[in-house]
């Protein structure tokens, strides 16, 4: 299984049929210019990520090929990655804050697996070789594409550890925005990844890694949104959940947002 902030997978996994969420974490390990899902055999890669091995991945399940994990459960050994976050005109990376399940731990991820909250069925997953998908564009730069809280949302942390955390992550225009905050936040920022949630039912793959899966027509996954006529296959919602660090002095003196995506994307 191939995960990233815009990503391929394939799952082992039972249809689900009631109100469900699996949380792990899973450890950082290294850090370099690979993407082989958008730039594959290209070494290096435009840009940086979090745990991505090799310039390639196989045709065949990953998972069935891996003898280790760096996640919580031993019996996943997805291969995880995400991108990084760097500070404008100087591309230093700015490191992750320990996963909250990992102590100890440099950096790190939260995976969540999550059913309709109406406990509608979803399909599973299936072993299928070759099934891939993104989340996000690394090309866009202006709000609008999918759904606002479909598929990337930030929250700023005022205090540490997601103290008083008690919203379900992009519920919440009043703590979450579509944009990076655009003040210091003692506790860090926090960065959610959701996947489409609507598939084809036919299409593996397709050209750009995205046409063959859909967000909800209208609403979102929580809220039971409906798929659209084209893609009418459920699938469970898949969510990664990143933190960085928030040195106050990585702040510009005017108080401009410092941060952009490995891609240059602000």
């Amino acid at each position: 299984m191939q995960f990233n902030a815009i990503t391929a997978f394939t799952l082992l996994a039972r249809g689900v049929s009631a109100v469900a969420v699996l949380r792990f974490g899973c450890s950082q390990i290294v850090v370099e210019r690979l993407d082989p899902l958008v730039n594959p055999d290209v070494s290096p890669s435009p840009h940086v990520y979090q745990n991505a091995f090799a310039a390639s991945i196989p045709n065949s399940d990953v998972s069935e090929i891996a003898n280790c994990t760096s996640c919580t459960f031993s019996e996943d050994r997805s291969n995880y990655w995400t991108a990084n976050m760097a500070r404008n005109g100087t591309y230093k990376r700015v490191g992750q804050m320990p996963n909250r399940f990992l102590d100890g731990e440099k950096g790190g991820m939260t995976v969540y697996y999550t059913s309709p909250y109406d406990g509608s069925n979803v399909t599973a997953f299936k072993p299928y070789q070759g099934f891939r998908m993104l989340a996000g564009h690394q090309e866009q730069r202006e709000p609008g594409g999918v759904t606002k809280w479909n598929a990337i949302c930030f929250r700023c942390f005022n205090k540490a550890n997601f103290s008083g955390d008690n919203l379900a992550p992009c519920s919440d225009s009043t703590v979450d925005s579509v944009t990076l905050p655009d003040k210091f936040c003692p506790g860090g920022i926090r960065t959610t990844i959701r996947f489409p949630t609507c598939w084809d039912g036919t299409n593996l793959d397709s050209p750009d890694h995205m046409s063959h899966v859909s967000y909800p027509a209208s609403g979102t996954f929580e809220n039971s949104g409906p798929c659209p006529a084209t893609h009418p296959v459920k699938l469970p919602q898949l969510m990664f959940e990143t933190r960085i660090f928030n040195d106050p002095e990585l702040w510009p003196e005017d108080g401009s947002q410092p941060f952009v995506w490995s891609t240059d994307d602000k």
